[in-house]
């Protein structure tokens, strides 16, 4: 068993869906042998998404790096063994805070297209923040895996983009919003034969759900979390 520390904040509402999620699989897992259930061994560190919205902004990526690297040396102080970073657009940093870290650091990233490959998909179409798709993770890393990740052209991104911020963030979802979020995942899902939509930002669940869509649905946030749970388990 080991003690995950979680970076978290970014924003506060997919936190504790990370928070309950962890725990309610872990109880799945491991059998409760008392009156009460067990639960995993874990630390948050809640970060101010306002700060990391200003930095991604103004792509001060070294300062961003440095804050996340801070936030992991933080949790490793109070025992954590491994680490993860709740939210998809810290991770355009990801290879700095894995050689600045103390401890291992799960990346949703990487786990979302290992989780793809491994159900045998071949082109993706990746929803995110404008940061996100704009930063061409996603298309790198499920290329290493022979996955094709297709983003939406500029106008689309700006529409999903503030979609997310403000409302999503703050667990707002409209539905007209919802209604434009589906009609861009329609057209694009038509137009490129793709296998799945990616929901590559840790809100896009709420406003995104299975049955939405004729298509397979990639929910970042579960992949991630099943990913943490199989090392604390480990």
């Amino acid at each position: 068993m080991k003690k995950f520390g979680l970076v978290g904040g970014l924003g506060p509402i997919s936190t504790l869906e990370y928070y309950k999620s962890i725990h309610d699989l872990y109880r799945e897992k491991v059998e409760t042998t008392g009156v009460c259930a067990s639960n995993p061994p874990m630390v948050i560190d809640s970060l101010d998404l306002a700060v990391a919205y200003d930095l991604v902004s103004r792509k001060d990526w070294n300062t961003l790096s440095k804050w996340l690297i801070a936030s992991i040396e933080r949790l490793h102080g109070a025992g954590a063994e491994f680490a993860a970073i709740a939210a998809n657009t810290a991770h355009i940093v990801f290879d700095e805070i894995q050689a600045g870290s103390p401890i291992p650091v799960i990346g949703i990233v990487d786990e979302t297209c290992k989780y793809a490959h491994a159900k045998g998909l071949k082109k993706l179409i990746v929803f995110g923040t404008g940061f996100t798709m704009e930063s061409g993770m996603y298309e790198k890393a499920c290329a290493k895996v022979g996955i094709e990740a297709i983003v939406p052209n500029k106008e689309d991104q700006v529409i999903i983009h503030n979609i997310i911020f403000p409302n999503l963030e703050a667990g707002i979802v409209l539905a007209e919003e919802k209604a434009a979020m589906l009609g861009i995942a329609n057209k694009m899902l038509a137009a490129h034969q793709a296998d799945a939509l990616v929901l590559g930002c840790t809100e896009l669940p709420l406003i995104i759900k299975e049955g939405d869509l004729d298509t397979v649905l990639i929910d970042t946030t579960q992949v991630h979390i099943e990913a943490i749970l199989r090392k604390i388990l480990s």
